[in-house]
């Protein structure tokens, strides 16, 4: 993955199923805390953008890539904030 910013939905999979913002990758925070998030591969400056429904799990998403020497995080709340905001 190499792009300037990922769009990250840390809800749960079935949340993610019943609909998501165009092109964010599914990534929950049980994933994260076991550190296999599928972003091995990304640099750590990369923008990323994490929502979920009310902003809760985002934040907490973030202090766990946080730890993982990630620098660019943004809590984008939920999957209304983003579109309005990133698109």
């Amino acid at each position: 993955m190499n792009q300037s910013r990922i769009i990250i939905d840390v809800r749960e999979p079935f949340e993610y199923e019943s609909g998501h913002v165009d092109g964010a990758i599914n990534i929950p925070p049980g994933t994260l805390m076991s550190g296999s998030s599928g972003l091995e591969n990304v640099k750590k400056d990369t923008e990323l953008v994490l929502y979920c429904k009310t902003g809760s799990r985002s934040a907490a998403s973030m202090q766990i890539l946080k730890q993982m020497g990630f620098t660019n995080l943004v809590n984008g709340i939920n999957a209304g904030h983003v579109n309005k905001n990133f698109f």
